[in-house]
């Protein structure tokens, strides 16, 4: 029902002498909708699971959050703002029945680790030392060439156990063999708390430099960073400032951003690309122009186009250093259709990995990017596999014209 309410107001043409309470007016039945439908429990969902679950897969994840402690429930961390960052080591297991995209959510707690998400263990670590040294042990066990980090940063709306198991969901879904690092920031986890929210994303970018500098100096080869929704907010506000730092690329280590679904004003984003320059490994885009949930977030800014659902100038987002890859014609697995990143990243990270495997790192300085156009146009292309309708824009340096991806 809320998908049909939003196709429906975004058919009523607005203009900027609308009164305000009108435009909330109309946004109020759909936020009521949206709070009512969430399927995520109450109170927080880590509560440890020991039953045994033999085919059940279980995922090390370490946490650096700008979020408070939780002193009741089972969440850890709570929606409220920490004065710096603070850290986290959990074990969540997946089942063997788990469709990729989705969250298994544990009811009635601890879960059903066959059927379920579950936690299966959960420790605070005390500083960011503690913390540095955790890192590079789990790096120094993986094999040379292997030895990489990604970052995941979640989006508005979303609880700390959410923020897990959502993170737990893409390391799982994509396969990745490196060391997984969410970071956190306050979230309410409320469709009400968008403000709050937005200002909770700014105060974490601080945050969000220091982790990635403690990675660069643990023994990783390569850092990948996957922000979603109004985490990609924190994600450039991170990046710019380290660009201003004079250490942009983190000695070097810094390697794709993906930028799902971005809630970033356009041109707040191009100012941002200004200062941080065309990267040396492109950022990767994942948009679409049906992304009712940055319609209501674009709505609310003043009726300003968001990034991860402006499709209308593609050719200038990408010359700033961004492989765009349009998914307006692909189907929704969610009713706003803004995780529809979820329907392609698998497939994509998948095919980015065995290039990376075969030594293509994607940096514009390298020989990759000296083949002719017919040789790029396959190469991205087959970057997302078979999505059907999926666009990819390359940046005009590199190609100059929007390619399709076959198949579907």
């Amino acid at each position: 029902m809320a998908y049909s309410l939003l196709l429906g107001y975004n058919r009523i043409p607005f203009v900027g002498g609308s009164p305000m309470r009108f435009r909330f007016a109309l946004l109020l039945p759909i936020l009521l909708l949206a709070a009512c439908a969430g399927s995520r429990p109450e109170g927080g969902a880590l509560e440890v699971a020991v039953a045994p679950a033999p085919e059940a897969i279980e995922h090390e994840l370490l946490v650096a959050a700008t979020r408070e402690r939780a002193t009741t429930g089972l969440a850890m961390f709570n929606g409220e703002r920490a004065s710096g960052l603070d850290f986290a080591d959990l074990s969540i297991s997946v089942p063997p029945s788990h469709k990729t995209g989705n969250i298994e959510w544990p009811s009635p707690l601890p879960g059903d680790p066959k059927k379920q998400f579950v936690a299966r263990s959960l420790a605070y670590v005390d500083g960011a030392a503690a913390f540095k040294t955790r890192l590079a042990a789990r790096l120094a066990s993986l094999p040379k060439g292997r030895r990489s980090v990604a970052v995941i940063v979640h989006g508005f709306n979303t609880d700390f156990d959410e923020a897990v198991f959502r993170a737990t969901q893409i390391v799982h879904d994509t396969g990745f063999d490196g060391v997984p690092v969410l970071f956190t920031w306050a979230s309410r986890g409320s469709v009400f708390e968008y403000v709050y929210d937005r200002d909770s994303a700014t105060i974490a970018r601080d945050g969000l430099e220091e982790l990635l500098r403690l990675a660069a100096q643990s023994g990783v080869e390569d850092i990948y960073v996957f922000a979603h929704s109004m985490g990609n907010w924190a994600t450039v506000e991170a990046l710019r400032q380290a660009k201003i730092a004079g250490d942009g690329d983190f000695g070097g280590k810094l390697r794709t951003v993906v930028l799902a679904a971005p809630d970033i004003d356009v041109d707040v984003f191009k100012s941002e690309m200004e200062v941080i320059g065309r990267p040396k490994y492109p950022f990767v885009l994942f948009s679409s122009s049906d992304d009712h949930a940055l319609w209501l977030s674009g709505l609310i800014a003043g009726e300003k186009p968001r990034l991860g659902a402006y499709t209308e100038d593609k050719e200038a987002i990408a010359d700033l250093g961004v492989i765009v890859i349009d998914l307006s014609a692909t189907k929704a697995n969610d009713s706003f259709a803004h995780n529809k990143f979820a329907v392609v990243l698998p497939d994509f990270v998948s095919r980015l990995g065995e290039r990376l495997r075969r030594g293509d790192r994607l940096a514009t300085g390298q020989d990759s990017f000296s083949e002719t156009a017919r040789g790029l146009t396959g190469s991205f292309g087959n970057l997302i596999g078979s999505t059907a309708g999926a666009v990819v824009t390359l940046p005009a340096y590199l190609l100059t014209l929007p390619v399709r991806a076959a198949g579907g």
